[in-house]
């Protein structure tokens, strides 16, 4: 049973940089691919960024691909995401979430593992 823990939000300025932290614990990172979502008061939860289980497959949404890195750790069993130029738009609860895919699903239903999430408001 993988289990995820997220840390790294608060409170950010307008153009300053987001770096979360994902602590896995139960299974290993080399089985599991990863991925950040978040989700917005009002709004569905999201798809932010992934990577596959070897870490050599990792995108972000398109809308963010200029502003988002997502990258892992395995040995450590850590998952980070990064977001620069933050808008406060990118205000949300941030979540990692792990599956059993090979490669990192933009829908959440591929997720059984779920981070409780953590929240990153961004002030204008």
């Amino acid at each position: 049973q993988l289990q995820l823990r997220e840390s790294g939000g608060g409170l950010v300025q307008t153009g300053g940089s987001l770096s979360l932290s994902c602590a896995a614990s139960g299974r290993t990172l080399s089985t599991t691919a990863m991925a950040w979502f978040r989700q917005s008061p009002g709004k569905e939860r999201e798809f932010v960024g992934g990577i596959s289980r070897s870490g050599q497959i990792r995108y972000c949404v398109e809308s963010l691909s200029e502003r988002c890195s997502v990258s892992k750790d395995n040995a450590k069993s850590m998952v980070y995401l990064q977001v620069n130029n933050l808008k406060p738009e990118d205000t949300a609860v941030y979540y990692c979430a792990g599956s059993t895919t090979i490669t990192p699903l933009r829908n959440s239903s591929f997720y059984a593992y779920w981070g409780q999430g953590t929240q990153v408001t961004i002030s204008s």
